[in-house]
């Protein structure tokens, strides 16, 4: 992958919408939204933006941070991911404002937050640099950016394998799809582009985590049916499902244990601590 996905690169209905906060939030998403809120040092009455936020995961794990006195916005163009993140987030509903726009164009004032989250997504924008200007736009002058992106894709051993694997038996589109998350950039291209939207001392480091699924099988099922291929790939034959399944077994024999198959899951962690 030379480029990173276009913003519209990762768009999906409802129902995988759906499909995503079940299957991928749990396993993948909510473990780094606990690292991201705590890199983010969030205090109670802080005026939280979670950027891109997808069904809302980081949202709904900071809002009991900011207390009654603070606030939460979960902004993204995906109306379906808004939908299911109102759905889901029923106990901490009174704290969250759930708004449709575009994080290159955000439909906030000056320095209306406190701090700015944004979880894998920067990856995605069409205009990375012109979503981080927006970002800053909005924090107040000692306001507080946290962002992760993960790293490339040869650093995500089961996403190696799941891609190849899907290019060889379903076809390019469903190979570049699952590639798509992972952008080339290394530390230094995201220092680069922070600094270019006009943001001082940015930290950028690396952090390990890990993803579990209880079968390859089910790796492939809740993968498949999360992605904007969702309906294609449910539409293969089953004999060519098979043979991706037996591809991806052979490819990750040396993840597998006795619970199932686990692979290390490598993030970028990118963190500005005032604006000014």
């Amino acid at each position: 992958m030379s480029n990173p996905a276009r913003q519209s690169g990762w768009q999906i209905e409802q129902n995988a919408s759906e499909a995503y906060e079940r299957y991928l939030v749990p396993p993948i998403f909510a473990p780094w939204a606990d690292r991201l809120v705590e890199v983010s040092d969030v205090h109670e009455g802080d005026r939280v933006l979670d950027v891109a936020c997808g069904t809302g995961i980081v949202a709904r794990r900071v809002a009991p941070s900011v207390g009654d006195s603070g606030s939460v916005v979960g902004l993204d163009v995906n109306e379906g991911m808004l939908a299911v993140a109102e759905e889901t987030a029923t106990d901490v509903q009174s704290s969250i404002e759930w708004r449709t726009g575009d994080a290159t164009d955000l439909p906030f004032d000056d320095g209306t937050f406190d701090v700015v989250c944004c979880q894998q997504a920067l990856q995605f924008f069409d205009d990375p640099v012109a979503a981080l200007e927006e970002m800053r736009r909005v924090l107040t002058s000692d306001g507080c950016l946290a962002l992760f992106v993960w790293r490339s894709l040869e650093y995500q051993p089961a996403y190696v394998a799941l891609a190849d694997a899907l290019e060889r038996r379903i076809g390019d589109e469903a190979g570049a799809v699952m590639r798509s998350p992972f952008p080339t950039w290394d530390g230094e291209d995201l220092q680069a582009l922070v600094l270019n939207a006009g943001f001082d001392d940015v930290s950028v480091t690396i952090e390990i985590g890990s993803v579990r699924y209880p079968s390859v099988a089910e790796f492939v099922r809740r993968e498949a049916a999360s992605s904007p291929v969702a309906d294609s790939l449910a539409a293969t034959e089953r004999s060519v499902w098979d043979e991706l399944i037996q591809t991806l077994e052979d490819a990750l024999e040396t993840y597998r244990d006795d619970d199932g198959v686990v692979s290390p899951m490598e993030s970028y962690v990118v963190v500005v601590d005032g604006v000014h």
